[in-house]
């Protein structure tokens, strides 16, 4: 671009900044869009007409306030609820096939699933601890959830 055509384009954005700030501070201070003010109960009954609902703040204010006691009288039932569900453990049992080139990874992935252990990454680190990763035996083995880490581990592994 040359200096000449770099002059015009300034020269352009300038005259239409102007042009836009006399509008901004010279037009007409309100929207013309209707020349009638509508009163407030026209419009309301307008907005009705048109499927709308129409609250005073202080309707609005009570709905608001209507909805969180419905949400704490939920509240209180489930925590009722929750009080009457059985304290017991659940127990869960599978059988884990454990094939040859099986890691202590896998096998903690498979007990994880079964709902036996929580983690599987924790139960493949207590095996690395303890020095029995090498040690896994391919086999069927009956496992559950009522079983320590520890116990799992010595029917398992060597």
């Amino acid at each position: 671009m040359t200096s000449k055509s770099m002059r015009s384009f300034a020269g352009g954005l300038i005259v239409a900044a102007g042009l836009c700030g006399a509008v901004y501070f010279f037009g007409p201070g309100e929207a013309t869009g209707t020349s009638e003010k509508i009163s407030d109960d026209d419009m309301k009954a307008s907005l009705t007409s048109k499927g709308y609902v129409i609250h005073s703040e202080k309707e609005w204010e009570d709905q608001i306030a209507e909805a969180e006691s419905i949400k704490e009288q939920m509240d209180a039932a489930k925590e009722k609820e929750a009080e009457k569900e059985p304290t017991e453990k659940i127990v869960y049992r599978t059988v884990l096939q454990v094939s040859k080139g099986s890691t202590s990874i896998d096998v903690g992935k498979n007990l994880q699933k079964a709902k036996v252990i929580k983690n599987a990454n924790a139960f493949s680190d207590e095996v690395e601890k303890k020095g029995k990763a090498n040690g896994l035996r391919p086999g069927t083995y009956e496992v559950d959830s009522k079983m320590s880490t520890e116990k799992i581990i010595s029917i398992i592994f060597k």
